[in-house]
């Protein structure tokens, strides 16, 4: 059975910085390790070490039993790698040499048919055999046609980005929880699913055999699959590594209970480093007037000397105090009136009052229009007045095609949060350029008040970091800050949690907790999903039904390949 070992892997950033301080992490055959901690403490960084995409400046990791991995990000949108070749990069290595040999003799045949690419070709048609290429292919097919419902004929050549983004993670996952690599590494597989493709996803963890290492922000998916959790926790020196050696449903607790150990190791380490040093004290004054305890007080000075030599027990690393302040404003108690609102092709007309003050969840599978109708409201509607102008932090929103109507309440300022919406807007610029220039509704601010704001959110260490430099869950929480100081009255959040680390999610959870206004949502996670009141389900069908509570067994909705 296959394993990892990691052994006191160091990492540099370019400015200098100690990104992971010598971590040393086993993952034991046939276990589901979690690998968790803040946004930025370096997970996928130890993951890329131990892909062999990064190399670190000190330590080692080693895999035994072949490695099958998911990247964070499947295929950008501006990458045309298509479904056979993305297949093939999950496949073992000499497979993956083969598909690459055939695809290059393929376009030197197609360039120059010449004797030697002929030659070339039908070499690489006979290792392409040889390396189970054809068998590959059979499996393949299978793949396609579970995830996409066609054949691996129809599907091969398809460009990956042409596919919805939990489409191109399922058919990954799929080609590597049926393939013959015994360790899997998965960075943030979660993230893109709905919640059937979710489910569908951990019990296919728990039935497999083989090793799993990961990273996930979905506290849902972490109790139903985790044997281990790893927690990667920064410092000063560098990030170390804390195992949990138990699932997620004991985790807090263990967390908690090595932290109050941590203190009373401390708070016995300082008593009697006070001991002693009242000691030598002591015996320094009464060694001047008796000759006789010169001896007990440079014993005593040696072994404060040697106390303080091995030091205190090693601090554990300051818990991440992440402190969402969204603040909102009284609204009309109509927030948002939708009559008869339908999107061709996604949504059948409906009507729909969401009031001042409700926290509605918005369920329903990939492709059935929830973001449709989130931008719609972000852009204020089917006909906005000035005050529905969207608050500062909100990115540029392409109009949306629909019919019946969508209208905003009075005083109803929409700030739109999308995690997979670029911002140019934002890139090139520093935390602190970003808010010393005011924009929109919100106002500019100086050096010290913005590096309070920052420190609120976990950001003032990436002050004077570009905004495009910043991890995703990093960039998440900048998003929401800047919806705080926009002054936004109608929160409309597109999975929000996804990229946020778990104490981030428990923040942003508090934060509209006490959000004097409305707040709407897309999401997937089921664990953030019970803070909800009520509940719109975009059904497959095109209809939309309003619940009291969650509902995720919808069916996917049928789309033409």
């Amino acid at each position: 059975m296959g394993h990892i070992d990691i052994s006191e892997v160091g990492y540099e950033l370019s400015d200098g910085r100690t990104l992971l301080g010598g971590v040393s992490l086993r993952v034991p055959s046939g276990s589901r390790t979690a690998l968790i901690g803040p946004n930025g403490a370096g997970k996928t960084t130890l993951l890329r070490v131990v892909t062999g995409d990064l190399a670190p400046h000190r330590g080692a990791a080693t895999v035994q039993g072949g490695l099958g991995v998911m990247r964070q990000v499947v295929v950008r949108d501006d990458d045309p790698t298509t479904v056979r070749e993305a297949l093939a990069d999950t496949a073992p290595p000499a497979l993956r040499a083969a598909a690459r040999e055939l695809a290059d003799a393929e376009l030197g045949i197609m360039t120059v048919d010449d004797e030697p690419a002929q030659m070339r070709y039908a070499q690489a048609i006979v290792d392409w055999g040889d390396a189970g290429g054809y068998d590959a292919e059979t499996e393949w097919d299978k793949v396609t046609t579970e995830v996409l419902g066609i054949d691996f004929d129809q599907a091969q050549w398809r460009e990956l980005r042409t596919l919805s983004g939990g489409e191109r993670k399922r058919l990954i996952l799929t080609a590597l929880l049926r393939g013959p690599e015994e360790v899997l590494l998965l960075d943030e597989p979660d993230n893109a699913l709905d919640v059937p493709t979710k489910r569908w996803l951990e019990a296919e963890m728990v039935a497999s055999p083989k090793t799993f290492l990961y990273v996930s922000h979905d506290r849902e998916l972490l109790a139903n699959t985790a044997t281990h959790v790893a927690t990667l926790e920064p410092g000063s020196a560098g990030a170390k590594i804390w195992v949990h050696g138990g699932g997620f449903a004991t985790y807090a607790q263990a967390r908690q209970d090595r932290i109050d150990r941590q203190e009373e190791l401390l708070r016995r380490w300082d008593e009697e480093h006070a001991q002693l040093k009242t000691l030598v004290n002591t015996l320094k004054t009464k060694s001047k007037f008796n000759d006789g305890l010169a001896s007990r007080y440079q014993a005593a000075q040696t072994r404060l000397r040697k106390f303080e030599e091995a030091g205190p027990p090693p601090q554990l690393a300051r818990e991440q105090n992440v402190r969402v302040r969204l603040t909102g404003g009284r609204t009309a108690k109509r927030a948002v009136t939708c009559e008869a609102l339908g999107l061709t092709g996604l949504m059948e007309p409906f009507d729909a009052e969401l009031f001042y003050g409700e926290r509605v969840a918005v369920l329903g599978s990939n492709g059935s229009g929830k973001s449709h109708f989130m931008r719609l409201l972000a852009r204020g509607g089917s006909d906005p007045d000035k005050e529905h102008e969207p608050a500062e932090g909100s990115p540029a929103i392409a109009p949306v095609t629909h019919t019946g109507r969508a209208a905003l309440g009075s005083r109803v300022r929409p700030g739109w949060f999308a995690q997979n919406h670029g911002h140019a807007e934002l890139e090139g610029r520093t935390l602190l350029e970003i808010l010393h220039r005011g924009e929109g509704h919100r106002s500019g601010m100086g050096r010290e008040q913005a590096s309070k704001v920052l420190d609120r959110y976990g950001l003032v260490s990436q002050a004077e970091q570009r905004y495009e430099t910043l991890s995703g869950g990093q960039q998440a929480r900048l998003q929401i800050l800047l919806l705080e100081l926009g002054g936004a009255t109608l929160l409309l959040l597109d999975e929000p949690t996804d990229n946020l680390d778990l104490h981030s999610a428990e923040a942003l959870e508090a934060g509209l907790a006490g959000f004097d206004g409305t707040v709407v949502t897309v999401t997937h996670d089921r664990w953030f999903a019970r803070g909800f009141d009520r509940f719109l389900v975009f059904g497959a069908d095109g209809r939309v039904v309003e619940t009291a509570e969650p509902v995720w067994d919808v069916e996917r909705v049928a789309r033409a390949r």
